[in-house]
């Protein structure tokens, strides 16, 4: 390939490779030639030329990899932090979603695509399924390639039924024109994304039938309470429309029978565990999920809520799937005394487990030499979180965050280094956003823009108390104070 970047050694970091036997390296270099990964070792002799960064101090591991992100809803950060699912769906799905001009997806797509490098996120799914036309799609498109990071565009519009986008001139004609070869390549893949209601008519067969002559895989939304479920899954599965490269996201509500089909058939699954904590999918699935043997990756879903980085990914997951067996223990009067999901097993998700799901696990998810080379250094000489580095896994999973990434290579190039993004103009996706933040606003409204950021707050009622006495708490301090002397 031309332009070729200067060869890269990273100096004396405790690499974790993220291989099968979960192999730690401590003070090894990494060296990268091209694209790809070259050389693991100790005081490895290099090229003339070769930049050299130290990683002492630090961890060299493999880029993360987030299957399942709405880019395109990112220049509304945090505005709906106090959402639950039914508020999220209300104003995107029935509301404001539609009102989504080409140049705001793109001013999302572009802004979560910087923060994703910046957090140590080389791979990212865009769900994008704010695509209510080609131009939409193409403003998607355009965002993401001007970034040096590796995406794949997951095509949905939630505005119209998924038989009637696919089926259109308009989608296929953006399909003929950004992805000729129907897949993508390294740097840009494709998929479908769209949900499953459980109709028993099957309405989004037709879709299915699409992604097949198209040869892409399909990313859902599936296991979503009181929205997608079991009827789902088994339309798909008795259709023959579950396939080893099905991604579910989330997953979080449904019966043994479905997780028995989703294994039987190779898929696996998105976990979003800060979206199922917060948002109301279901309980977190990483315990089912290991239980029926079904792979994991790890995903943020949207910044709307969310930090968007798989450091909180890690952490939330690891919590989540703890509880869930501290309390089912509890319940039979039992103690935990060993736990069963480990930090090396959820750093490996948001690594590997994510090329997996992406079917590229024999080129990204590990530092294995002949790997492309997507990595991240953890290092940060200001931050006393940094030392001493003890257990490398849980350093990743518990400590680590997105301010201590120093470092990311994708595909062999430099695109942040010294805490800071390499050629990347944040005031230009700064204005950008402020313009669509400016434009949604007008279109809501000023009552409407608050109203939607504070959804009102259920009454609650404290707890008759049967040890307070009514009368103690009804007499005076100084009656109080009386009956005390």
């Amino acid at each position: 390939m031309a332009n070729q970047p200067r060869p890269v050694v990273l100096r004396g970091g405790t690499v974790l490779t993220v291989d099968a036997a979960h192999t730690v390296l401590p003070g090894h270099d990494v060296l990268v030639a091209g694209e790809t990964i070259a050389a693991i070792g100790p005081g490895l002799a290099v090229p003339d030329g070769t930049v050299e960064i130290d990683a002492t101090g630090g961890i060299v591991m493999p880029g993360m990899i987030d299957t399942h992100r709405h880019m395109w809803q990112t220049a509304m950060r945090g505005y709906g932090a106090d959402w639950t699912l039914t508020q999220y769906f209300v104003w995107n799905y029935l509301e404001w979603g539609k009102v989504f001009r080409p140049e705001d997806v793109h001013a999302g797509n572009l802004l979560s695509a910087l923060e994703a490098l910046d957090a140590g996120v080389t791979t990212t799914v865009d769900w994008s399924h704010g695509l209510q036309s080609p131009e939409h799609a193409d403003a998607a498109v355009d965002a993401l390639v001007s970034v040096p990071g590796r995406f794949v565009l997951a095509y949905g519009n939630i505005q119209d039924a998924p038989a009637n986008w696919t089926a259109s001139p308009g989608f296929r004609d953006f399909v003929s024109r950004r992805f000729p070869g129907g897949r993508g390549d390294e740097m840009l893949g494709f998929q479908l994304a769209f949900d499953v209601t459980g109709d028993p008519a099957f309405p989004e067969k037709p879709a299915f039938e699409v992604a097949r002559e198209l040869g892409v895989p399909v990313t859902t939304h599936a296991g979503v309470w009181g929205a997608t479920g079991d009827d789902g899954i088994r339309l798909m599965h008795e259709h023959g429309f579950m396939t080893p490269e099905t991604v579910y996201v989330h997953a979080a509500s449904l019966s043994p029978d479905s997780y028995h089909r989703i294994a039987a058939t190779g898929g696996s699954v998105s976990v979003s565990t800060e979206s199922e904590q917060s948002a109301g999918q279901g309980y977190p699935p990483t315990w089912a999920l290991r239980a029926y043997g079904i792979p994991v990756s790890l995903s943020m879903d949207t910044s709307v809520w969310w930090s968007a980085d798989l450091f909180s990914a890690m952490r939330a997951t690891l919590g989540a799937d703890r509880s869930r067996e501290h309390m089912e223990a509890h319940a039979k009067g039992d103690t935990v005394t060993h736990s069963s999901l480990r930090a090396a097993q959820v750093v490996e998700w948001a690594t590997r487990g994510g090329a997996r799901a992406l079917g590229r696990e024999d080129r990204l998810g590990s530092v294995e030499v002949g790997k492309l080379a997507d990595l991240v250094l953890i290092r940060n000489e200001h931050s006393p979180v940094m030392f001493p580095l003890l257990h490398p896994h849980g350093h990743v999973a518990f400590q680590a965050q997105r301010g201590d990434v120093h470092t990311v290579l994708v595909n062999g190039r430099i695109v942040k280094t010294d805490h800071r993004l390499v050629g990347v103009d944040l005031a230009s996706a700064r204005h950008e956003v402020e313009r669509t933040v400016e434009y949604l606003c007008a279109q809501l409204g000023e009552e409407a823009w608050e109203k939607g950021m504070n959804p009102d707050v259920p009454e609650t009622k404290i707890l008759d108390n049967p040890y307070t006495y009514t009368d103690y708490r009804s007499a005076s301090t100084h009656e109080r104070r009386q009956e005390a002397q």
